[in-house]
């Protein structure tokens, strides 16, 4: 039997706002349903599994709480989401967030690029703190994926987010803390599709997609 295709439309996807501590801060929905499921880094709901939501939150800069998990928990119940889900979180303009879009594919990106550098970079005697992650990359496409073509997705959409940022004009391959999440089908008895990799037919439009909506946000952001 054929992977199965399902549908993971755009309208999903929600730009919220709401008010924490003085702050005005926005923060995405994507209401998935059942029948998805997610792969992804994730500070909330990370790996691979069913996920009915996904949440990417704004938080201020200098973020102070020590329990980013319990805050996106926090949040999300006050969507009403219910059920497992993936929670990233960010110090970015979530309101400024881009898209790309490639044969069924796409791609949202929230991008702020204020502390970046080199992922192989020299060990430091006393490293900085973590930050929320700045560059947030949240994948849907309507194709089941294997266990391995979910890993080799995310690792596709990571490399295209290199290149763009690359094309650019930065010097870097992101910020300390990026997360991605790739959203797709849950395979039938068949399985999904075996490869993501970026010249598999849906690993290429992954990547094509991440790279339009990674591009236009460092544009903004860099």
């Amino acid at each position: 039997m054929p992977a199965r295709r399902g549908d993971i439309p755009d309208r999903r996807r929600e730009l919220r706002d709401r008010h924490e501590d003085g702050h005005h801060l926005h923060h995405l929905v994507w209401r998935l349903g059942p029948g998805v499921r997610v792969c992804g880094s994730a500070v909330l709901g990370g790996g691979i599994g069913p996920r009915a939501w996904i949440l990417n939150a704004q938080v201020p800069g200098g973020y102070p709480r020590l329990d980013p998990d319990r805050h996106l928990a926090e949040i999300a119940a006050a969507e009403g989401l219910t059920g497992p889900g993936a929670g990233l979180m960010t110090a970015a303009d979530v309101a400024a967030y881009t898209t790309g879009h490639d044969g069924g594919v796409t791609a949202t990106v929230t991008a702020g690029l204020g502390v970046r550098g080199w992922a192989a970079a020299p060990e430091t005697a006393t490293p900085a703190p973590p930050r929320p992650g700045t560059v947030n990359i949240v994948v849907t496409l309507p194709a089941a994926l294997s266990d391995a073509a979910l890993v080799n997705a995310v690792a596709t959409a990571t490399e295209a987010k290199v290149q763009a940022l690359l094309d650019a004009g930065l010097d870097c391959s992101g910020t300390p803390t990026d997360a991605v999440c790739v959203a797709a089908p849950e395979p039938g008895p068949g399985g999904g599709e075996p490869f993501a990799g970026p010249r598999s037919t849906w690993g290429a439009r992954i990547a094509r997609a991440v790279h339009t909506a990674v591009l236009a946000g460092a544009r903004t952001a860099g």
